[in-house]
């Protein structure tokens, strides 16, 4: 029998396309299923949620709130899994994530602190709060002198520049301009969109994918006015979807990947 495959994450319409490229039984879920593994065998929920079946090979493509135990339970089981679980399970919380990528960055650092929930700030200059594990600009407060802590934050000095997202998927880059109409900078802008690869955020990106571990990688960068690079975030999981390019990289480099796959 051929081997089966578990897709979890892709929307209806992104699966149909991985699917149509496949020659094997599939089992699609857009949320996260149930699963059970016993030994070296992955069991997963029918697509429509009646019973398990064994499955061969994963490829998951989403973050949902309650995800962490998921994708450790996908590194216990060590099978074929697409992006690497074990480098997922140690990316997925921002923060830990930030700082095990700031070990590898050749980029300066930035002076960042910590605060924890109910702490009042009062230090000079601009600076920004980040908290919580979501992205996409979400969680974050920019803020002068005076703060009150609302929940656990990273504190980092706000910087004027360019916000630049280097992503890689197999041996394919890009880079993109991020832009906004506040300080805060996405990819879902209108504004946002391609532009040529600087060497040296590709070059630090490929090094952070390498040190982590990462199969798939998006780091965010800023740019200020003097060519300085910061690391900002590292995204393991990058929207593939906004832009037409990527989703067809990301979808031709997925199945190829299957198609290596022991039977």
């Amino acid at each position: 029998m051929p081997p089966r495959v578990g897709i979890i994450g892709l929307h209806q319409a992104e699966f149909q396309e991985v699917k149509a490229q496949l020659f094997g039984p599939v089992i699609w879920h857009e949320m996260l299923p149930k699963i059970r593994v016993e030994g070296k065998t992955l069991w997963m929920e029918r697509t429509n949620r009646n019973g398990f079946l064994p499955v061969d090979h994963v490829v998951y493509h989403g973050i949902y709130q309650d995800d962490l135990d998921f994708l450790s339970a996908l590194a216990l089981w060590g099978g074929s899994c697409y992006p690497n679980p074990y480098a997922m399970m140690n990316a997925r919380l921002k923060l830990p994530c930030l700082v095990r990528a700031l070990r590898h960055t050749h980029f300066p650092i930035l002076t960042r602190g910590y605060a924890s929930e109910g702490v009042s700030l009062n230090n000079p200059g601009e600076w920004v709060a980040k908290w919580g594990n979501w992205h996409c600009g979400e969680n974050k407060e920019r803020f002068t002198q005076s703060y009150a802590v609302q929940q656990p934050s990273i504190i980092e000095p706000f910087i004027d520049g360019e916000a630049i997202r280097v992503i890689a998927i197999g041996e394919r880059y890009w880079q993109i301009h991020m832009d906004g109409e506040n300080w805060l900078k996405s990819i879902h802008s209108p504004k946002a969109g391609f532009m040529p690869i600087n060497k040296d955020l590709l070059d630090d990106t490929l090094r952070i994918r390498q040190g982590m571990e990462l199969d798939l990688i998006a780091n965010d960068y800023l740019v200020d006015s003097q060519g300085q690079a910061y690391l900002l975030e590292v995204n393991h999981i990058p929207n593939v979807t906004q832009f037409p390019e990527l989703w067809e990289a990301f979808r031709d480099h997925v199945v190829e990947w299957l198609g290596r796959q022991p039977a």
